[in-house]
């Protein structure tokens, strides 16, 4: 009885906050994003959301229309999850230990100058945008695309490799599935086990087995305590047979030079990045340099950097995130470069090298 009262006196409180003047802009949303709720109590929270969303992107593209700001924001499937949700789901990068890097150093290039601009997709270098889900797998999507960048190199074909070889096996190289890791320790597994498989055979499911859901979400899980190998282990796939790429090590750049990073881009390909993506302003990006002075050095989210230029006199890195095509520019983003290390993006950059 106090349950249901108490229901009611929400769905009450939330329905007289709720603007009858987005109605329309909520219905269409909701069929373009194919969002369905179980019940009305869900659908007033969500709308709640979303329209606290709406009302900042509206204000931000204001004040972008004035000058204050370099991009513009937009609407997209992530509109009806909390804060705490989104960052819980999209970014799962850990913080690589010095162990994990190696020594870092800047490549060798034979004093080589560097374009002005560089789009590795322009090359064929690079797949399609992908989308990791309700999965922390974003480490393993940085991984593949470095893969994918420096395969297209080596041998001249542009395959799709596969992120859920790295989420099922990699769990032995302080990689955690949908819960978190880094590049270069799927870089370490892919040179061990002397191949990944591609995406074709080995699809992406974006999910991870019971006993780790359980642990990830216990109260008493940590970074430390986390199991090397019992999570995922029994569901790895890998078959030999349908191996699509090997490497045979990797580097990584000098902590925070943004130069050696773009003479990296420029010279070597894709390059594996680690960025903060917590902010609301980055994940509801649309276009435009983005660059917002909230965006910490605390990186979380594993990327892969596929080139740079300069829009309206703004230096930038161009992005490739996971995050579906419904996300930036059709899976794109572009973070400010020259700008006191951005998100962090120049602090963990890594490549493999083939």
């Amino acid at each position: 009885m106090l349950g249901s009262l108490l229901v009611a006196l929400f769905c009450g409180t939330t329905l007289a906050l709720i603007d009858p003047d987005l109605d329309e802009y909520w219905m269409v949303w909701k069929k373009t994003y194919d969002k369905v709720y179980p019940h009305k109590f869900e659908e007033l929270k969500r709308r709640s959301i979303w329209e606290d969303r709406f009302n900042m992107i509206e204000q931000h593209n204001m004040e972008s229309s004035l000058g204050v700001h370099s991009y513009q924001l937009g609407m997209n499937h992530l509109g009806d999850l909390a804060s705490g949700e989104l960052i819980a789901m999209l970014t799962s990068t850990l913080e690589p230990r010095e162990l994990d890097l190696g020594p870092r150093k800047r490549p060798l290039l034979l004093q080589r100058p560097l374009p002005e601009a560089v789009d590795w997709r322009t090359k064929g270098f690079v797949t399609e945008v992908k989308m990791q889900g309700n999965c922390g797998s974003c480490w393993a999507f940085s991984a593949v695309g470095a893969l994918e960048g420096q395969l297209k190199k080596t041998s001249g074909s542009l395959v799709s490799l596969s992120a859920q070889n790295l989420v099922d096996c990699a769990t032995k190289y302080r990689t955690y599935g949908c819960h978190g890791g880094f590049m270069t320790n799927a870089f370490r597994y892919v040179i061990d086990n002397q191949g990944i498989d591609s995406e074709k055979d080995y699809p992406y499911e974006g999910r991870v087995g019971f006993f780790s859901f359980f642990f990830f979400f216990s109260p008493f899980a940590s970074l430390t305590t986390y199991p090397d190998s019992h999570g995922a282990e029994g569901r790895c796939r890998y078959n030999p047979s349908y191996r699509a790429a090997n490497c045979t090590s990797y580097n990584c750049l000098p902590k925070g030079d943004e130069q050696a990073l773009m003479e990296a881009v420029a010279h070597i390909g894709p390059v594996a990045v680690a960025i903060d993506a917590s902010l609301l302003t980055f994940m509801f990006y649309r276009s435009g340099v983005y660059r917002d002075p909230a965006c910490s050095q605390n990186v979380n989210h594993g990327v892969l950097l596929v080139g740079y230029g300069t829009l309206g006199g703004h230096d930038y890195w161009l992005v490739k995130n996971s995050w579906g095509k419904h996300y930036g520019e059709r899976g794109y983003i572009k973070i400010a470069r020259n700008d006191d290390n951005e998100c962090g993006i120049a602090l963990f950059p890594c490549y493999p090298i083939m």
